[in-house]
């Protein structure tokens, strides 16, 4: 088991920055890839950005690419999503997510959290 808690959600401007983590405890992190998702109400869950076990290979959903910075720091068990340039369709909750392996489909994660609130206004 690996439990997994989001924080740093909140409120920002269009334009402006914000920084997600999602800290990691029980099973050892490295033994997971790491994902990030985002849900709109109304809307289906979203991919948005994935990493792997190594921190060595990301990879993108087209929507974020260019603005968001997934990364992980194994020694703080703990993966990060760097958010840049925000618009109001991005306004979501943002989940972290732990998988055997890094992929882009939500059914590949065993382990979720709670997810984050992001609003962006315009």
């Amino acid at each position: 088991q690996v439990q997994l808690v989001e924080s740093g959600g909140g409120l920002v401007q269009a334009g402006g920055s914000l920084r997600l983590s999602c800290e990691a405890s029980g099973r050892t992190f490295t033994s997971f890839a790491m994902g990030w998702f985002r849900q709109a109400p109304g809307k289906e869950r979203e991919f948005v950005a994935t990493i792997n076990r190594s921190g060595s290979t990301t990879n993108y959903g087209d929507s974020v690419k260019g603005r968001f910075t997934i990364s992980r720091d194994n020694a703080k068990n703990t993966v990060y999503l760097q958010m840049n340039s925000l618009r109001p369709d991005d306004t979501a909750v943002y989940s972290c997510a732990a998988g055997s392996y890094s992929a882009r489909y939500p059914s590949v994660y065993t382990h979720w959290g709670q997810g984050t609130q992001v609003t962006v206004s315009s």
